[in-house]
């Protein structure tokens, strides 16, 4: 591998890694290909500006001849898919940009790496696209049962992704990330959002009783799972990728509150969403054998994760103060004055 495409590399994980290969392979080149809709920012590449290995190329990944361009001026090797419409919320809300850019968008990365024989495939897929389970860990070689629109476009582009090794002989990996957070990551996450609405005194929305479940990884882990995956991973395997830190939304929640000594009143219990996954774990056993663990503990990933949205106000102040008051407004609006009538 040389020159590696990095599709979705202005997001929140895609930024990170992108940063996080340059530091680990000076011999490699990265070609970020975005569409920059609202969650892709080039504040977050902002740093890597003067490094002459880094390239920026806008484009829509769903658009076959923009793919084939960049394929061909930069003679990419390899491509890291992480382009995808990515938040449940405004999939419920918008489904058909999720199937637009996750599901076609993939088919046309795919039949480009077809077309330039490209060494390897890499899918960042999700823990969604399981479903949730009650009891026990999700392994790789279980049925997909998605809940969202957004699981939903994920396990169809994940199922395309195998039927191109299976047909064709293309070499893909798929690694599927649990719930992912850190710096940079737009502030409509669960840890983004509470963590800069906290700074502010402003209420914390809580879905529900607050008790489903997640694995929560940090996004330097989950650059680094990436890694291992890209290199070492068997050509057409899935892999879980996962942190091993199972929390409740509430825990979190107050865990926020707690390192940023902000009283618990800031939380408030509105309407649940549709459809809401209560649990996801994953068995991360294959991965493990490969030689990947994480490295971060769950406290103090989240500490850093605070201390930079603190320090970093100059990248969220902007973003909240734009088309993001609209979307709050209609996915949270309601449901808080709800809420404060019911109290």
């Amino acid at each position: 591998m040389k020159n590696i495409l990095v599709t979705g590399g202005a997001g929140f994980i895609g930024s990170n890694f992108v940063r996080y290969l340059l530091r680990k392979y000076p011999q490699y080149n990265c070609i970020v290909y975005d569409k920059l809709t609202y969650a892709g920012n080039m504040d977050n590449l902002r740093d890597l500006g003067d490094d002459p290995r880094y390239f920026f190329v806008r484009g829509d990944i769903s658009d076959r001849e923009e793919v084939d361009k960049v394929m061909v001026d930069h003679s990419i090797d390899s491509i890291v898919n992480f382009a995808a419409e990515s938040h449940v919320d405004r999939s419920i809300i918008d489904p058909d940009a999720f199937v637009q850019t996750d599901v076609v968008g993939t088919c046309v990365l795919l039949d480009a790496a077809r077309k330039h024989s490209i060494e390897r495939l890499h899918q960042v897929s999700t823990d969604e696209v399981y479903g949730s389970i009650e009891k026990g860990m999700f392994k790789e070689g279980d049925s997909l049962e998605p809940n969202s629109p957004y699981a939903a476009s994920k396990a169809g582009a994940e199922l395309l992704v195998r039927a191109y090794h299976e047909t064709y002989g293309l070499n893909t990996v798929v690694t599927r990330g649990s719930n992912t957070f850190g710096p940079y990551q737009y502030p409509e996450k669960i840890a983004s959002l509470f963590i800069t609405n906290a700074i502010d005194d402003h209420p914390l929305p809580l879905y529900g009783d607050g008790t489903q479940v997640r694995d929560w990884l940090y996004v330097e882990d989950h650059c680094s799972g990436i890694d291992v995956v890209l290199h070492e991973g068997q050509a057409g395997q899935v892999y879980n990728l996962g942190g091993g830190n199972e929390r409740t939304n509430i825990i979190v929640t107050k865990l926020i509150l707690e390192l940023m000594h902000k009283p618990e009143s800031l939380i408030v219990s509105v309407q649940d969403r549709p459809g809401h996954d209560r649990r996801y774990a994953l068995d991360c056993t294959l991965l493990h054998s490969l030689g990947w663990h994480p490295v971060h503990s769950f406290e103090d990933a989240f500490e850093k994760t605070v201390s930079w949205y603190r320090e970093n106000e100059w990248w969220w102040r902007d973003i909240k103060s734009g088309a993001f008051k609209e979307y709050y407004q209609q996915q949270y609006g309601d449901r808080l004055r709800a809420s404060a009538g019911v109290r």
